[in-house]
């Protein structure tokens, strides 16, 4: 697996070649994508220990929605307003997303100190073994330079479903 190191670079690289790809996914979409995706995120996350990596919580940001703020501040014993003004701004697409990464929820372990009641975004993360995996293409893209786990697996389908 790549090292979240040298993942930016990784990525760079191919860039150009996993947009086109994923373009063609996006229009073709293909009959056996989503069990194909299914099967290569099982393949990878079996591989791959996100404990040891955690470059999601350290350079990204998840949204926030109105069920996740009221759960987290409910954990953290605070009213959900102090909640979104000691955490969460608004982004410029109008969305609740984190002050600062990384998370403030990280530990140096790469524990999530609320991982119970963490943010939907991060229960889907990487997003890479939902249903209508075509309609996905854009934030796997973003992904890619993201989680190791992602770069790989685009690798593999590139392999696998060749367009």
């Amino acid at each position: 697996m790549i090292s979240p190191d040298t993942l930016s670079e990784k990525a760079a690289v191919v860039q150009k070649e996993n947009a086109k790809y994923l373009k063609k996914v996006k229009k073709r979409k293909p009959k056996q994508l989503d069990q194909l995706m299914g099967a290569l995120h099982q393949e990878v996350f079996n591989e791959m220990d996100c404990l040891s990596c955690a470059n999601c919580c350290k350079t990204t940001g998840p949204l926030f929605v109105p069920s996740d703020i009221k759960r987290i501040s409910k954990r953290l014993q605070m009213r959900p307003v102090d909640f979104e003004s000691k955490y969460l701004r608004i982004d410029e697409d109008g969305d609740k997303v984190l002050q600062f990464v990384p998370c403030p929820f990280l530990g140096a372990d790469n524990y999530c100190s609320i991982y119970e009641d963490r943010p939907k975004a991060c229960r889907e993360f990487p997003h890479t073994n939902r249903a209508k995996f075509h309609q996905l293409t854009e934030i796997t893209s973003k992904n890619i330079a993201v989680c190791p786990a992602v770069f790989a697996m685009l690798e593999r389908l590139k392999a696998a479903l060749p367009l």
